[in-house]
This record gives structure tokens, C-alpha cells and sequence, in this order.
């Protein structure tokens, strides 16, 4: 063997040595807000080991669907905690696919704490703490009609960036707070309010489909956007419809006027979110900044 070919032979040698011995990109996740509570929306950004063609995940037995950003090389979803969830470890399985059907797999436990949300005393009309009797066959209509409109979200989601506040104003009540209504303790308040005169502009917080538009008994005018994969915000008492059922909405579009139609003391704009069935806190959603 001359020296020439040896040497071809110890270069090759050394180099496939030093491709076997570089590490694979390791699994990273980045969660927002860092530290999670139970009712808080979380955007998790995730960069695989290899180049995936679809990104699955699973977590407090709920699925999530993650896209994939080519300016930031990262997958990202938003998710969420369930007001009822115990503080607690819970693991967040992912799994990729690649293109040729190949899969890789990644678990990492996530912390939840337990959030300490306030008491308030509110007085409303009568008939929004003791419905009438004739009532009754409404408002059991209505929330079928909502258990149907929340379940037949579309699969895809159609936002795009940070989610926006719906009107510029101050918040008058916040998120989760055990509610007595006249004395009479009901469920914690599942929204954000923004204090708001009757007639001022609300805006989609972000893009979607609008799922619902009509007058409810409690929620009084009422429009829902459906953003995709079971992400809805809600707007709540509002005086006047601008959309309807069907449309399709862009982020910062006028959907309504504020008001105070249902179960209001006031003119106010009631803001909400649900997730998969459950109600998230606005005010977390409206910090995430996704890619």
C-alpha cells in the first residue's frame, strides 16, 4: 500500500469517526407563561432532534396539534390548563413523524401550581339569580345549543400571532373569582371584563369563524369565534351585532358594540375563552406571544 492511499484511508477513517461521534440535536421545550396555573393558556415551543413532517402531542388528557415555524426552526401550539386541575407533575408526550413514516418520541413532565383566585359580591336583577318558570325552557335550550356550537369546532386552527384585546379599557373583573350574585354563590367567573360604555367597537381578538350570534338569557348578545382545535373567545352583552353566524373574521375586525344585555349590573364587555371545554383566564392568552 503506498503512502498516498494510506493516507486517503486514515482522513476517511477519522472522518467518519467524527460524524458518528456528533451528538443528535437534543428535544427542547420552552413553555408561556413560565409558571402555570390551574385555568391559565400555555404556548409550548418545541424544537425536534430531527426534521419533522407533522408534530403531535398529548397532555392533561387533552390532544394538541403543533405547527411548525420555519423563521424561529420551532413547532408551537397553544394549550391549557383546566380550572379543576390539582397541582401536580402532569407529562407532556410528544411524538413527530418524519417524511419517510419515521417516528420520534419525547415526554417531559410539566409543573402545575395551584392559583389563589379572589372573592366578589355583585347584585343583579332577580331573575338572573332565581330564573322564572318560563324561563326555564329558554335557558335549557341555550345551553344545549352552546354544548353543540362549542363541540363542532373546526380541526384546523386559523389564527395567526398574539392574541389582541378585544377593546382598549381598563378590566374591571378578572378571571376565575368566586362570584355571589345577590347573596347566592355560583360558579367562578370565567372571563375577563373590560369597562366599557354602551356602543363602543369590540374587535375579534384574533382570526376565526364566528359560531354564534344571537341573544342568550344570561350572556344577553353574544358572539363566539371559533379559532381552531377547540380555541373559542367569547364576547358577552353586547348591543349590537356587526357579524354573522358563518362569517369569516380577521383579527382586529369589528364584531359588535358593547352594551349591557343579560346578566349585567352595567355596560361592560364580558371576554372569554375556552379550550377544548374548558374556560382559560384572557388575560394569560392575551400575553402569550407566539412566533
Amino acid at each position: 500500500m503506498n503512502l498516498r492511499l494510506a493516507l486517503a484511508i486514515f482522513f476517511l477513517g477519522t472522518l467518519a469517526l467524527s460524524c458518528e461521534a456528533e451528538p443528535a440535536k437534543p428535544w427542547k421545550v420552552v413553555r408561556q407563561p413560565a409558571v402555570l396555573v390551574n385555568g391559565s393558556p400555555v404556548l409550548f415551543r418545541v424544537t425536534a432532534p430531527g426534521t419533522l413532517a407533522t408534530l403531535q402531542g398529548s397532555w392533561l388528557e387533552h390532544q394538541i396539534s403543533f405547527r411548525h415555524d420555519k423563521q424561529c426552526g420551532c413547532w408551537y401550539a397553544i394549550a391549557g390548563v383546566p380550572l379543576n386541575t390539582h397541582p401536580a407533575e402532569y407529562p407532556l408526550e410528544l411524538e413527530g413523524s418524519t417524511a419517510s413514516g419515521g417516528k420520534l418520541k419525547f415526554s417531559q413532565p410539566e409543573r402545575v401550581e395551584e392559583a389563589h383566585y379572589p372573592a366578589t359580591t355583585i347584585k343583579v336583577a332577580p331573575q338572573y339569580v332565581e330564573p322564572p318558570k318560563a324561563t326555564v325552557p329558554r335557558i335549557e335550550t341555550e345551553q344545549t345549543l352552546k354544548k353543540e356550537v362549542f363541540s363542532e369546532t373546526s380541526p384546523d386552527s386559523v389564527w395567526a400571532g398574539s392574541f389582541e384585546p378585544p377593546a382598549a379599557a381598563e378590566v374591571s373583573g378578572v378571571f376565575g373569582s368566586a362570584r355571589v350574585f345577590n347573596g347566592v354563590k355560583k360558579n367562578q367567573h370565567t372571563g375577563i371584563d373590560f369597562r366599557v360604555h354602551s356602543g363602543t367597537p369590540i374587535h375579534a381578538s384574533n382570526a376565526g369563524t364566528v359560531i354564534l350570534a344571537r341573544n342568550l338569557y344570561f350572556e344577553g348578545n353574544c358572539v363566539a369565534v371559533d379559532h381552531g382545535e377547540g380555541l373559542i373567545t367569547l364576547y358577552l352583552h353586547l348591543s349590537k351585532f356587526e357579524v354573522k353566524e358563518g362569517e369569516k373574521v380577521s383579527r382586529g375586525q369589528v364584531i359588535g358594540l358593547s352594551g349591557g344585555t343579560g346578566r349585567a349590573t352595567a355596560p361592560h364587555l364580558h371576554f372569554a375563552v375556552r379550550w377544548q371545554g374548558s374556560y382559560l383566564n384572557p388575560a394569560v392568552l392575551l400575553k402569550l406571544s407566539p412566533p
